[in-house]
This record gives C-alpha cells, structure tokens and sequence, in this order.
C-alpha cells in the first residue's frame, strides 16, 4: 500500500526517508513542504496526506472540532522550549515577568511552541497572558478557531519588527543577532530546573493518519507503527549516546530532543 505522507527532514527521520527501514506492507510517497509546518494546513483542512506529521496543540484542536484524524504515539519533535523567546536589549533588559501589559509577537497564536511558552509564562512567572497585547502573522491551521488577536500589518516580518521596537519581545523564535537576547537568561540553566520540576521533555510534533485509512487498514496503520519504534528504539540510543554525563536524565533528554528528536510519547513525557 501506497501512502502519501508528510514528513519533515529530522535527524531521525533519515532512515525512512531514504528506504534504509523499509515494509512490505506500505511504502511512503514522501511529499516535500518547506517548513514542514506549511503542510499541517492542508492537512486539518483538506485531508490531503494519508500520513502526517503534525503539531500536538494543532492536532487537539482538530480533534475538538471533529476533523477526522488518529494520533499515533510517536513523537517527531521533542524539545526544551526557553530558547525560543527573544526580547530586543536596546530596549533595555526584560525578563519573563516583566511581560504583563507588553507587546507580544508570536507567528500564530496556536503555534505549539508558544502554547508551551504561555504555560511556562503563566505557570512559572506569574504573567497574566490577557494582559499581553498579542500580535500575530499567520491565521491558525484549524480554520474554525476564533483568532482574537492583532494581526501584524502585511508584508511585516516578527524579527524585524523586534528589532525596530514595535514588539517588546516574541515567542516561537530563535534568531542570530547582536541586538537580541533571550527572553530567559542562562537558558540552560532554566531548562534544567524546568525539567526537574516536570520531568517532561516537551512534545512539538506527533503522527497522525486519516481516520479512514485508520478504520479500513488498521493493519497498515499497525505497520506504520512498527516502523515508526525501529526509528525511535534508534533515537533513544542516540540520545543516549550523545549524553554529555551518562545517568543524567536532563543530559539524555537534551540530546535525544535536539539531536533525534524522535520518541514514543511513552519516553517524551512520562
């Protein structure tokens, strides 16, 4: 059987894309979008792969909706989130609670990385994310979810919009400019005690296939599956592998989301 898939170009993904880890059950019909995330769109909306990868909070939203699509437990991306949050320091210095009132950009409101960024905002520092003016460049995936927020002016780019101080700080980005620091200092340091705290190395992106293929070829659907705990019985090696200090569980979790960034949910969030 011959399935159309989206699936990004991750370390870990290597040996399905190239057909070292093959079936003879299903083969995959690779399609190529760039970003990855430019796919997740036509997906939710139109159905358009049999197979995909797709991000977690899109995927719940859909599912909230009625879209007709089943989640596998295979992890695609897993990641520490502190990294991707810039302040502008010509503006002078910003920590993360000092985000009440501010100005926010975010490329969309539903982006996965920022709903982990909020949590963290909210959870950790005590901001109050309705006291945030939240601007946004892109509408969500899932066409039926009510955006209120500002929408940036056409033709506006996040990061340069940062650097000319229309936002005070943005979420979802990472970027290599002299002017610009991380909305969380010592970035290492914040995910460790993160971690410690939650012992959560957190999801970004899953699998999902069409609930039809799903019901009419649950064996292809067990195969996908089967293939799927090859690559990420490899990852998890990897990861641990890459450790920089063996038994340390953050280390092993760093390595494995930023080097294969492949794992059963069963590892990435236990």
């Amino acid at each position: 059987m011959r399935l159309r898939t989206l699936l990004g170009d991750h370390p870990c993904t290597a040996a399905l894309k190239n057909g070292s880890i093959k079936s003879d059950l299903i083969e995959f019909d690779f399609v190529d979008y760039s970003p990855t995330n430019k796919g997740f769109k036509p997906m939710v909306r139109d159905g358009a792969f049999d197979v995909s990868e797709m991000a977690i909070v899109t995927y719940l939203m859909a599912k909230s909706v009625g879209k007709p699509m089943v989640l596998l437990p295979n992890v695609v991306v897993a990641r520490f989130q502190h990294a991707h949050a810039l302040y502008n320091a010509k503006s002078g210095t910003l920590t993360p609670a000092d985000l009440n009132g501010k100005r926010v950009g975010i490329r969309s409101f539903t982006t996965t990385t920022g709903a982990w960024l909020r949590g963290i905002l909210a959870n950790d520092y005590g901001v109050d994310l309705n006291s945030i003016n939240w601007d946004t460049f892109e509408d969500a995936h899932v066409a039926e979810f009510q955006d209120n927020t500002e929408r940036a002016p056409q033709g506006k780019q996040i990061i340069r919009m940062l650097l000319d101080g229309e936002l005070d700080a943005v979420l979802g980005e990472k970027a290599d400019h002299p002017g610009l620091k991380p909305l969380f200092p010592d970035v290492v340091a914040k995910e460790k005690s993160w971690f410690a705290k939650y012992k959560v190395l957190p999801i970004n992106h899953m699998v999902v296939v069409k609930k039809e293929l799903s019901d009419n070829h649950p064996d292809a659907v067990r195969e996908m599956h089967r293939l799927f705990g090859i690559r990420e019985r490899r990852a998890a090696h990897a990861g641990r592998r890459h450790a920089s200090v063996a038994g340390n569980d953050y280390s092993i979790q760093r390595a494995a989301g930023a080097d294969s960034a492949c794992l059963h949910c069963g590892r990435a969030v236990r």
